[in-house]
């Protein structure tokens, strides 16, 4: 299987985050956050419990954990017994590792509305991070955190995945992308990978499958972990990144190049001093390079998709700069949510006829795949109903092309029905595209009011300034408030939209709810900071806040919704 530069570039990846010189090491300590995850609460004697995460390579100082109230008065904090450190900053001191409790009696709480929370830690390989003040509202344990750059520290976080032996991580991380492998992140992959093979023709073999789909997989995990690295290196999503005109116009033609030759215009090949060197005959030149391709490309640019693995990674990177770790957790996730596709490709080319006129209709068939992929992709940058316009194109090309169908020589009865059915669809495009709609999958939405704002009213934001007066007038109305990050080129967004937030009882529930909806779609500097105000990897992320703008941690959810999962967290809020 000629993969070499597959290999080399995951070598390349592992290799960046190991280095003292990789992102993650080599920024300066005031611009990082610091890897300790706080977690407060009270017992039943109103005691406040203040538990540490703290991540792999780092500690914990002992002495430099304190207490005070609003007033500045220090209260008594109670810290378990630690182990001495020679450390090269402070000299011998007490430090913890791992996690660590500390308590507040309640008697010294009595009367209080906040507390300040101060702690600080350092890294083995020598950094040593800024103290960080945390306000603690003791009513509803909603905090702040202050840095000496003025940024916000979480309280929690689900980079907590991560921590612990790395085999258990890489285990549990390659499971819970098992668990992804059928949900609208990896699905529109589906139809390229068998794209692909059905294209190799009369050369397919279940070798070559293998070959094909290993290679498809190989790269789509290196794209993950890739999201690792550039999240240290850039501080954000690379989905979110290449969400760019430029970004999804090169993908966009190159589905069209691909459908152009499952149209038989011409066969894509291997330069020939490539089939030369690794005697790759000419039916089979540049296949398995080109499932890497699009392995990789399709990973990071056709199905963009924030889950809670994907979403824990990238904010332990973010957190902690072990950019090796996060990598190795992120291609682990992307071999898991590929070892699918992987079966596909191996069985599915031992079932198949070798020819015959079967290959042709199919090469057709995925062609028109190929061409509605890459109308998804430039959907993404038209206003809605021009988008609905491109469908309805496509739409009834597709259908005089079925209506033109002949079996034997004579016109195929199967072909001028499914024809005359996707030219009807075309036409209830046409008509979605006057009446404002913007799903291909509701043409007539637009005849009535069905968007998530038209329902509940959402205030659209996409910057912190803007954000923050929606939250202003969200709490005078003394409902809680759903935040909801959201992008015109979320997939994932509109079926949560179409299929969760439109229902019914949800709706219901959402009318004691003020909704504010977060609008990521353009990456630039004012949504960059909108997500970072809240540590949102990307769209699409719920978030519920309490009447007084306390967030409830625990309601947090990235990917994909149910409409049971959203009842339960609604109800986190009393709504």
């Amino acid at each position: 299987m000629p993969t070499p530069l597959v290999h080399l570039i995951i070598a390349a990846l592992v290799w960046a985050g190991a280095t003292p010189w990789s992102p993650g090491w080599s920024q300066d300590a005031p611009a990082r956050q610091t890897p300790f995850t706080l977690v407060a609460t009270r017992d039943a004697h109103l005691a406040l419990h203040l538990r540490w995460t703290i991540a792999p390579g780092t500690y914990l100082y002992r002495d430099r954990i304190r207490a005070e109230a609003g007033a500045g008065a220090e209260l008594p904090v109670s810290t378990p017994p630690a182990q001495t450190k020679d450390d090269p900053n402070f000299g011998p001191t007490e430090v913890y590792h791992d996690s660590v409790e500390a308590i507040v009696p309640g008697a010294a709480l009595a009367s209080l509305r906040e507390v300040r929370v101060t702690y600080q830690g350092c890294a083995e390989r020598g950094i040593c991070y800024p103290p960080v003040t945390k306000r603690l509202d003791l009513a509803s344990l909603a905090s702040a955190g202050e840095s000496p750059a003025g940024g916000t520290a979480p309280a929690a976080g689900p980079a907590a995945l991560l921590v612990g032996n790395i085999v258990g991580v890489l285990a549990g991380m390659f499971g819970l992308g098992l668990l992804l492998a059928f949900t609208p992140c990896v699905l529109p992959m589906v139809p390229i990978l068998s794209g692909m093979i059905v294209r190799s023709g009369q050369g397919l073999t279940p070798g070559r499958g293998l070959a094909l789909s290993g290679s498809y997989v190989l790269a789509m995990a290196a794209a993950y972990a890739s999201l690792g690295v550039a999240a240290a290196w850039l501080g954000r999503n690379l989905q979110v990144a290449l969400q760019t005109p430029l970004a999804l116009g090169l993908m966009a033609a190159a589905f069209v190049v691909l459908a152009l030759s499952m149209f038989g215009l011409f066969d894509l090949q291997a330069p020939r001093w490539w089939r030369e060197r690794f005697g790759a005959p000419a039916a089979e030149g540049g296949s398995v390079a080109g499932a890497a391709f699009l392995g990789f490309s399709s990973a990071l640019v056709v199905g963009p998709c924030v889950t809670p693995p994907l979403a824990a990674a990238l904010l332990y990177v973010a957190q902690t700069g072990d950019v090796l770790r996060g990598a190795l957790a992120l291609f682990a996730l992307g071999l898991g949510m590929g070892a699918p596709l992987v079966l596909v490709g191996a069985f599915g080319a031992g079932i198949l006829p070798r020819s015959g006129p079967w290959l042709v209709r199919a090469k057709q068939a995925f062609g028109l795949v190929f061409l509605a992929l890459a109308a998804s992709l430039v959907t993404r940058l038209l206003p809605d109903g021009s988008s609905l316009l491109l469908w309805a194109a496509l739409a009834t090309g597709t259908g005089l092309a079925l209506a033109m169908l002949t079996t034997n020589g004579r016109p195929s009865r199967a072909g001028r029905v499914a024809g005359l059915l996707t030219f009807a669809y075309g036409g209830l495009l046409l008509l979605g595209a006057a009446t404002g709609a913007d799903d291909p999958l509701r043409p007539l939405a637009g005849l009535g009011p069905s968007r998530l704002d038209h329902i509940v009213g959402a205030r659209t934001v996409s910057s912190v300034p803007a954000f923050e007066a929606a939250l202003l007038a969200a709490r005078a109305e003394g409902k809680p408030v759903l935040v909801e990050f959201a992008a015109d080129w979320c997939t994932v967004c509109r079926t949560n939209e179409r299929t969760v937030l439109a229902d019914s009882g949800i709706r219901e529930r959402l009318k004691a709810v003020s909704v504010i909806r977060a609008d990521v779609t353009r990456d630039d500097d004012a949504t960059r900071a909108l997500m970072r105000r809240f540590e949102v990897v990307g769209p699409p992320t719920l978030i519920l806040m309490r009447p007084d703008g306390g967030e409830v941690g625990e309601a947090r959810t990235e990917g994909e919704l149910t409409v049971e999962d959203l009842m339960r967290r609604l109800a986190l809020v009393g709504a």
